[in-house]
């Protein structure tokens, strides 16, 4: 016949537990890991400069299609048809001008980049 066993209790045991083997308060260190020094965080400002040092058309072209856009449309309110179409038509152009350069500094960054 099939013995009966009775059901053991675990043990209970008073362990303390261990001590942590780091501080939270610290990053932990790996072994032949040597993390990349920290650079200081840019500015608005310092990257707008930086970025148009590194392309300067696109800055020119936003320029010269925000101005084409708002003479554009002061020539509109102002009745002034035909200087409003020559102005919208130069807006697109600005626009076309800008985008060109900015696909140019795309593919420039990336031969640039190719070791």
């Amino acid at each position: 016949m099939a013995a009966t066993t009775s059901p053991v209790a675990p043990e209970k045991t008073d362990k303390v537990p261990p001590a942590m083997p780091f501080d939270f308060s610290q990053p932990p260190v790996i072994e032949g890991f040597n993390p990349l020094p920290r650079f200081s965080e840019e500015t608005f400002k310092q990257k707008f400069t930086r970025k148009a040092k590194e392309n300067p058309f696109v800055p020119i072209g936003c320029l010269a299609t925000a101005g084409a856009l708002i003479y554009g449309l002061r020539a509109f309110h102002q009745g002034k048809t035909r200087q409003s179409q020559l102005l919208m038509r130069g807006r697109i152009f600005a626009q076309g001008f800008t985008v060109f350069a900015i696909i140019f500094g795309v593919v420039t960054t990336a031969v640039k980049s190719k070791p």
